[in-house]
């Protein structure tokens, strides 16, 4: 038995007091009592409204409401005092948590673990792979095609012992606006399985905002006093007041930017659920010019430090990828994706109140799992005659040099078993020796990567595959046949331009054209050879463009819900990536299924074991909790 909000016991007899409601479930009273406090009469779990509710003697809370102002929307009296006599609690701990001044400079977060960075462990030994797929196995000699594909892959190792992965200094900025307040029950529990997640040499950092921004926790380790206190931190949240996004970005930097010490990751998670009311967000644009512009360009960008911006970043200055989630109907969906997409994190939509928790639990499963950072792909032309053209390398920066002679692509960060695919399109000459003097096989590219090891901080070098073609005079059918691993990521990447296509029509209330757009790349995405040879990537897209389909029925629904859920997956495909989108994060069978709600599951293609690993626990917790309350109610 656990209650609801704060996930501590609910047995009896350890002298806390316990509500049921009248719909039957039950919570620490002081838990609730503080939620009610805030005009909150609706039940977290079920969401019935509530005729009889607790109430709490407002005590010697007055000090406290002097000091409002300072303390933004939080009251240090809120949190459920802590029974000595209870299961793993602290002696001498005070009822009530006060929270620490805020200091001029965020430079006072607690020291690193002493093994925090060591020699990788022998379980690591597994290295990252290069693999290489041209699109037809030869090439006839007399041919010069300009545009021949070649698939790269990159594979990150495994990483079998939560051991061996990498620290990370992980800071949440988290809105508690006035629209907040039925949501904050579920947005402490999720919080609260973040803080149970994180290890000992993890630290974590709370930033809160609603109309202005507040640091209510340091950057602490996690160990089990710090676990405690964060949830304590936590437990004092109370909404309030507007929206501020860009301040509590701003805090939440400042806290990475003067820290005195580095883990080797780091990252900022981001949540709200409503419009940025203190800031111009946009330029002032006609409609149609609009239409025209990239979300990554909108105005408000400019307001944001270079730390979480990486088009204003200076040479060797730190970076720090910002994870949006946008909450519920009203979040703005092209701020939470620009944020996102300009720093290098993915962007997640949570339609329903339901699957914040497991979008958090897939989200920090890769960040938990960093195995390679500083990743690296040189790409040269093997023989004389071959050029590289063009990399579609979505939002990793590519570059060809040397007039088609070389090109390099920056992954920057790999999570455990996470794979990266880029095509490269070459042009390939004739083979022109005749007779005995010609070669039987062109030699395309040389492929090696470099890339540091997060946990021992070490440089790697990986040579990949030989890249090359026969050059037959007469080709065989066989050479005829695609190679399908080539062409699945050819409709992968067709099927993200067409999406992107179809958001800018619907942008300017083209939704008819929108949705052809959309049936037709369905269509020839259906008979593409991967496709035909039920490649589940291929049924993954089919569904995708199906559910963006029908979420643009209309402008109403499009605008309530079709934007978020179509930004949300173009951040997943930018940066081949996990995302969580929609109502359902259910972990679907292979088959590309339904999902319980009418929502497909389109993260599986990109989601990594760690994160279905770390998404199937919080689903049990909640399963867990479930059956526990109802064993109560009986």
């Amino acid at each position: 038995k656990t209650c609801p909000i704060c996930l501590g016991s609910l047995r009896r007899g350890q002298g806390v007091a316990i509500f049921t409601a009248e719909c039957s479930h039950s919570f620490h009273f002081c838990c609730i009592a503080a939620n009610v406090q805030h005009g909150n009469r609706i039940c977290p779990i079920c969401r019935c409204e509530w005729k009889d509710v607790p109430f709490q003697a407002p005590g010697s809370v007055i000090d406290a409401r002097r000091n409002n102002m300072a303390r933004a929307r939080v009251s240090p009296f809120n949190a459920a005092p802590e029974d000595a006599s209870a299961p793993g609690a602290r002696r001498n701990v005070p009822t009530t948590f006060q929270l620490p001044a805020e200091p001029e400079q965020f430079t006072d977060d607690e020291q690193l673990s002493v093994n925090s960075i060591g020699p990788a462990s022998p379980s690591r030994a597994q290295a990252l792979a290069v693999k290489a797929f041209p699109e037809f196995g030869a090439v006839a000699a007399a041919e010069c095609p300009p545009k021949f594909a070649v698939l790269l892959r990159v594979c990150a190792p495994s990483l079998p012992n939560d051991a061996d992965r990498a620290p990370i200094d992980l800071v949440t900025v988290l809105d508690v606006s006035g629209s907040m307040s039925s949501k904050l029950p579920l947005l402490k529990r999720a919080v609260h399985f973040i803080i149970q997640n994180l290890g000992s040499a993890d630290r974590l950092s709370i930033v809160i905002f609603s109309s202005v921004a507040r640091r209510i926790f340091p950057l602490q380790r996690m160990t089990d006093s710090g676990r405690e206190n964060a949830i304590r931190a936590i437990n004092t949240l109370s909404s309030n007041g507007g929206t501020n996004i860009v301040e509590g970005l701003k805090k939440g930097a400042r806290v990475l930017e003067e820290r005195r010490e580095r883990s080797p990751v780091a990252s900022i998670i981001l949540l709200s659920d409503g419009q940025d009311t203190h800031n111009v967000l946009r330029n002032s644009y006609t409609q149609d010019e609009a239409s025209s512009i990239p979300s990554n360009e909108l105005a408000y960008l400019n307001l944001l430090p270079s730390s979480i911006c990486l088009s204003k970043r200076e040479a060797g200055q730190p970076t720090f990828p910002v994870h949006t989630f946008g909450f519920g109907l009203e979040h703005d969906s092209e701020a939470m994706h620009a944020i996102a997409d300009a720093s290098g994190g993915t962007f997640s939509f949570i339609e329903t109140l339901s699957i914040l928790q497991d979008a958090f639990a897939r989200c920090i499963g890769g960040l938990l799992s960093v195995v390679s950072q500083d990743v690296k792909l040189t790409i040269r032309s093997k023989s004389a005659g071959v050029r590289i053209g063009s990399i579609p390398s979505g939002r990793y920066n590519s570059e060809v040099l040397d007039e088609g002679q070389q090109a390099v692509i920056d992954i920057g960060n790999l999570y455990a078993d996470e794979e990266k695919e880029f095509m490269v399109y070459l042009s390939i000459p004739v083979s022109s020796a005749e007779g005995e003097q010609r070669p039987e096989c062109t030699a395309l590219l040389d492929v090696f990567c470099t890339h540091k090891d997060s946990a021992s901080m070490e440089i790697h070098q990986v040579e990949g595959e030989k890249v090359e073609i026969r050059r037959p005079e007469v080709l065989s059918t066989a050479d005829k046949k695609v190679n399908l691993q080539v062409d699945r990521q050819r409709s992968r990447l067709l099927v993200a331009e067409t999406i992107a296509d179809a958001q800018r029509m619907a942008e300017v209330g083209d939704l008819e054209s929108a949705q052809a757009l959309l049936a037709e790349r369905r269509s020839g995405l259906l008979s593409s050879a991967a496709a035909q040879a039920g490649d589940v990537l291929c049924n993954w897209l089919e569904a995708e463009l199906r559910e963006i389909r029908e979420r643009m029925a209309s402008m109403d629904l499009y605008e309530r819900t079709g934007r978020a859920y179509l930004l949300s997956g173009l951040s997943s495909h930018s940066w081949q990536r996990a995302t969580t989108r929609g109502d359902t994060t259910q972990i679907l069978a292979t088959n590309g299924d339904r999902g319980h709600s009418g929502s497909i599951d389109s993260t599986r293609s990109y989601e990594t074991p760690w994160m279905t690993t770390m998404v199937t626990r919080s689903q049990t917790l909640n399963f867990t909790s479930g059956e526990q309350q109802s064993q109560a109610n009986k």
